[in-house]
């Protein structure tokens, strides 16, 4: 089986709300879609979606994937879709670095694979867990009764497990977090994430002043070594996402003891096949894990249910899916959604979901 054309749209994704990150700091009202479709000699298509959380967020941007995608293409014609790692060396040859633009790619070689091999991704790839995972909610507020607001919202659905966004201001965020601990419902997972917003003082403020409570932050500075530096002067939980970008960052995580928590983007780290590495590092060190699509369409969720089904019960605290958050659907319906706030994985093989290719309109590039 060999590729025989990549082919690229773009989709604007609209938000259903604005959202806020970093108490404020931050706003998105439109995320940048790129859909990628592969297709083989054999007749099989696969699908991968890359879409960053707008181009503020972090080093990646709808632009720069589909840039991306040019540089790679012609390494790509001609290669076996199924021999993920020969896939992956060939982007990585073409293009060092630049690793959200290598995701999509990426998910639509596991795509095929998955077709190819009759089953779904998750079992592809040696996992498979039919426990419905619960899908953590993305609350962007800024004051407590708009956080109140929006985790209700969600409640209402069916949700167990939310992302309760902070930072910006120590004071605020304290009367914040415990205003969320004191609503909190039976057995809900509620991780703060700060994306990096507080300097180690203010870490340290909020940390400690809500220290009784137990309860998890995710990023709560820039980088891994104010990470490091503070972690001997708290006793919070730590979930690190946004410095969690290459398999070395794992390592050094799980050497140091700098979390408690992976939380890894599959758009940000570049895709599934170097997330599976990611995954066994956090596994054999006893970490527990949140799966999450950097943002997009159902497929990108999708994605991050199969990585989620391969992570034990235990240690897979959540996955985070965007596509309740997204004011269209490019999928017409389909593919895993809310049901009780849990996700489902689809028994189809491969992917388990493909776009209505007339949602996407005309493509902005095919290579061949």
């Amino acid at each position: 089986m060999k590729i025989t054309r990549v082919t690229v749209y773009q989709a604007d994704l609209p938000l259903a709300h604005p959202y806020w990150l970093s108490g404020g700091r931050l706003k998105f009202e439109i995320l940048d879609a790129t859909l990628v479709r592969i297709d083989t000699d054999e007749g099989l298509v696969g699908w991968g979606e890359g879409t960053p959380w707008g181009h503020t967020y972090v080093p990646a941007h709808g632009p720069g994937i589909r840039a991306g995608i040019e540089t790679m293409a012609p390494f790509l014609i001609g290669l076996d879709p199924r021999r993920l790692l020969d896939v992956e060396r060939a982007m990585d040859l073409a293009l060092p670095g630049h690793l959200y633009a290598k995701a999509p790619i990426d998910m639509s070689c596991w795509d095929i694979a998955g077709q190819a091999a009759g089953v779904p991704i998750a079992d592809l790839m040696g996992g498979g867990s039919r426990t419905p995972r619960p899908i953590a909610a993305s609350v962007g507020a800024k004051t407590i009764e708009e956080t109140r607001e929006v985790m209700d919202r969600y409640r209402a659905r069916g949700y167990v497990a939310h992302s309760v966004k902070i930072g910006g201001d120590v004071d605020r965020d304290i009367a914040r977090i415990r205003d969320v601990e004191a609503h909190r419902a039976e057995n809900e997972i509620i991780l703060y994430d700060v994306n990096r917003a507080w300097s180690r003082a203010q870490a340290l403020q909020v940390m400690c002043a809500t220290e009784a409570l137990n309860v998890t932050f995710e990023q709560p500075c820039e980088s891994l070594d104010d990470i490091a530096a503070i972690a001997p002067k708290h006793a919070a939980p730590v979930s690190v996402d946004e410095s969690l970008v290459t398999l070395q960052d794992a390592a050094r995580i799980a050497r140091d003891g700098l979390a408690e928590v992976f939380g890894i983007k599959l758009n940000r780290v570049g895709g599934l096949t170097k997330a599976a590495r990611m995954r066994d590092i956090a596994l054999a060190h006893g970490i527990d894990i949140f799966v999450m699509a950097t943002g997009g369409s159902v497929l990108a969720d999708t994605e991050a249910l199969h990585l989620a089904a391969t992570v034990s019960d235990h240690a897979c605290r959540a996955v985070w899916a965007c596509q309740d958050m997204i004011a269209v659907d490019i999928a017409g319906g389909r593919g895993p959604r809310n049901r009780n706030g849990h996700l489902h994985l689809p028994e189809a093989p491969g992917l388990g979901v493909h776009p209505d290719e007339d949602a996407l309109g005309a493509p902005v590039a095919v290579y061949s």
